[in-house]
């Protein structure tokens, strides 16, 4: 391409060679950049680019001069995302299970530009770390948007809904029966979307994994179930449940050893009440839902930690166990 001929364009290419080539550690003499400029077809020289500079500055661009000797560099300062930033939000696309492996791909490729090409590098090297098993179910991606348009303009949703059987296969739940509910909010729970909906047959408040419903539509019927809505406390549903399993929350009293006291901590948060016993030992209350997600999480601390009442949820533990021992032989 002839220099010159992309002339109207400079301040654009400007921007671009000093966006994705120049960082806090790496720079560019003005040669350095009146060569790149000459390759997309535009003319500059030092003079041009001192002004162009300044005009960058007004409009909002940091551009950082240094002198190390006789040599001269440029490059581009503060950006929208800074690269910590980026990687925590490379990590958390990567890690989120209900985003499809190709999804992930395109969303990180577009944090990447976000960065310098030296920068992207870093993010790059984070993905190639990360294994993890991600949705199947490309429509995830789209239906949360929906679900949201949904939501905002105050109207029903249609759709069906899946489960996997053991051909890994996507079986229709209902025998492919539609269905018709109110959608009030989502809630983001153990790595994965749910709705929280009214169903009207029912009369009451449900939740659907977002990842298992397909051919989703919003349909022209007002939402139903505002005074359910009125009442419902989202913060204390989220808190109080284990995987998704419904209920009623009951306070559960533990004991166990100090050890584990963390594994409390990071699950219920530090404002949950815990009462040394001895010196090796503590005693605490939890509000759940004692579901046998719950009761399956109690076993997974092994004989460190044991519910200790009310007695309603230690005979359920015990069936469990027994249960459990009777699969097992």
């Amino acid at each position: 391409m002839a220099a010159g001929d992309n002339q109207k364009l400079k301040m654009l290419y400007l921007v671009k060679i000093l966006s994705e080539e120049t960082d806090d550690s790496h720079a560019l003499t003005l040669q350095e950049i009146v060569s790149r400029l000459e390759a997309y077809g535009v003319n500059a020289d030092r003079k041009t680019l001192y002004k162009d500079f300044v005009e960058l500055e007004n409009y909002g661009y940091e551009i950082l001069r240094e002198q190390i000797g006789r040599t001269v560099t440029y490059h581009l300062g503060a950006r929208k995302f800074e690269l910590p930033e980026l990687k925590l939000l490379v990590d958390a696309v990567q890690s989120s299970k209900f985003i499809t492996e190709k999804k992930s791909r395109q969303l990180i490729k577009k944090l990447e530009s976000m960065a310098s090409i030296h920068e992207a590098k870093h993010l790059h090297r984070q993905v190639l770390i990360s294994g993890r098993i991600k949705a199947m179910n490309e429509s995830i991606y789209y239906n949360v948007d929906m679900l949201h348009e949904a939501i905002n303009a105050d109207r029903q949703i249609r759709f069906q809904y899946f489960q996997w059987n053991v051909s890994r296969k996507q079986e229709l739940r209902r025998n492919g029966e539609w269905y018709h509910i109110s959608p009030w909010c989502l809630m983001w729970d153990d790595e994965n979307y749910y709705l929280v909906a009214y169903d009207s047959r029912d009369h009451k408040i449900k939740h659907y994994r977002v990842d298992k419903i397909i051919r989703l539509s919003i349909t022209d019927v007002p939402r139903e179930g505002k005074q359910e809505f009125r009442e419902f406390d989202a913060a204390r549903y989220t808190r109080s449940l284990f995987g998704m399993y419904g209920g009623e929350p009951i306070t559960v009293s533990l004991e166990g050893r100090n050890q584990l006291v963390g594994a409390l901590i990071d699950r219920f948060g530090k404002d949950i009440t815990i009462i040394p016993v001895d010196e090796s030992h503590f005693a605490a209350h939890v509000e759940v839902v004692a579901s046998p997600h719950f009761l399956g999480w109690i076993v997974s601390l092994g004989d460190g930690i044991r519910i200790t009442g009310p007695e309603e949820v230690v005979e359920r533990m015990k069936a469990e166990v027994k249960r459990l021992a009777e699969v097992y032989g």
